[in-house]
């Protein structure tokens, strides 16, 4: 793994090719690997294994919270370092239990819909909201048109828990877009804070020093 970080790459990924763990493990595991793969673009086999090889300005750039660590190539890739993947040999647990059940898969999952937030949609909050607040509008429409059709025929749609679909799916969709919206007018204003954060503007004064000490407050009685 470190001869692998002396042929340009930044992160090393240890896969545990031949497991030596149960099914119930190893099973989970695949899935979770082809979920977080499918999601993030970052295809491993092994994205979990708990052992890496960085390089050091790779752990100066990230910045890890919670259980983000099941992640960190995914992060580094997001940061532009190069990764690879390289097999490894893996030894049978000797003594202890694992950890590893239902919660810690549902957590793994849980935490991957934050990590895909961060790096793809955080600087645009929109096309995230956006496309699900316009497929539930679409869909909700077609529905509510289809029994526009029906009532225009003689059908009466008011029972029909169609009708309440179509309209939970048109309210659903504005909630969306608003969320959306909401999140690019806070992404504009951070931004714009921290533009103006680094803007020096220097106003020339008719008289005087530039910088003028402030005179000392004046204490006043309380009661």
């Amino acid at each position: 793994m470190v001869a692998a970080l002396g042929n340009g790459y930044d992160l090393v990924n240890g896969w545990k090719r031949e497991r030596q763990d149960p099914a119930s493990k190893t099973v989970p595991s695949k899935v979770f690997n082809t979920v977080a793969g499918w999601a993030t673009g970052v295809h491993l086999r092994d994205i979990n294994s708990g052992l890496k090889a960085y390089r050091r300005r790779v752990i100066d750039q990230l910045q890890v919270y919670g259980e983000q660590h099941r992640f960190l190539p995914v992060l580094a890739h997001w940061k532009g370092f190069r990764i690879t993947e390289i097999p490894v040999r893996h030894h049978p647990r000797r003594f202890g239990r694992s950890k590893y059940g239902p919660r810690r898969f549902i957590s793994g999952i849980l935490d991957l819909m934050t990590v895909v937030y961060l790096t793809r949609f955080q600087s645009k909050p929109l096309h995230l909201f956006g496309s699900a607040g316009l497929g539930c509008l679409g869909f909700g429409l077609l529905i509510n048109l289809y029994l526009s059709v029906l009532w225009l025929t003689g059908e009466a749609i008011g029972q029909r828990p169609l009708l309440q679909l179509g309209i939970l799916l048109m309210v659903m969709g504005v909630q969306f877009l608003s969320i959306g919206l909401i999140g690019e007018m806070l992404t504009h204003n951070r931004a714009e804070a921290h533009r103006r954060s680094h803007v020096y503007e220097e106003l020339p004064l008719a008289n005087g020093p530039a910088y003028q000490q402030a005179p000392p407050p004046v204490p006043q009685a309380i009661g």
